[in-house]
């Protein structure tokens, strides 16, 4: 079947005032929407690939013709990413994390105050377009790293946790050129029960 975009797990003002609704609308429904409907079109002739979850399509890009796997990253990447980004969000949210993931965030950056300044940092350097992320790493530990474009730590055996988008189209209604002024109010949207989740999963 093909991918379909998620509903948006809150209202579009939910995230206000940290992020503003008609970002969230225009976002949402334009670009998400818009990497789906591609990542479907690019596999069209290739049905036995656009029926498996997105991710082990990510995971597994080999397998993917050569002629179409530009598309695939993209606009796949596309489709997955922020499909992740919305459900690490919420309203009434931000705060710091607790149990097994704040443990292991102390052990491997020293603090959380020590990793959120690390993440701040990656995705504040990220040169033009693409994401910043935390993830659990094949090795079983805990790794900051970012990603041009719509290019996804999926393919380079990673297992994401946490991410924001630094993309312009994600914050420059509200935020213009003021990344920085972005990835800050962005700490206070964080759904860490969400995070925490994920990286239980990922440990199993």
């Amino acid at each position: 079947m093909p991918y379909e975009t998620p509903p948006l797990p809150y209202a579009y003002d939910a995230l206000e005032p940290h992020l503003d609704a008609r970002t969230v609308e225009i976002h949402h429904d334009k670009h998400h929407v818009a990497y789906t409907t591609n990542c479907n079109k690019a596999l069209e002739q290739h049905p036995q690939i656009a029926a498996q979850p997105i991710e082990q399509v990510l995971r597994t890009l080999d397998k993917v013709p050569a002629e179409i796997r530009p598309a695939v990253i993209n606009h796949g990447g596309g489709h997955y990413h922020h499909a992740f980004f919305w459900n690490i969000m919420g309203p009434g949210k931000g705060g710091v994390p607790k149990g097994p993931l704040a443990d292991d965030i102390k052990k491997t950056f020293g603090s959380f105050d020590a990793f959120k300044d690390q993440f701040s940092k990656c995705a504040l350097g990220r040169f033009a377009s693409g994401w910043a992320w935390l993830c659990r790493g094949p090795d079983g530990q805990l790794h900051i790293c970012d990603t041009p474009n719509q290019d996804s730590p999926l393919s380079k055996a990673h297992t994401p946790l946490l991410t924001i988008d630094v993309w312009e189209h994600a914050y420059y209604l509200k935020y213009q050129n003021r990344r920085a002024d972005w990835i800050a109010a962005w700490w206070n949207l964080v759904n860490w029960d969400a995070v925490a989740d994920l990286y239980a999963a990922a440990r199993r």
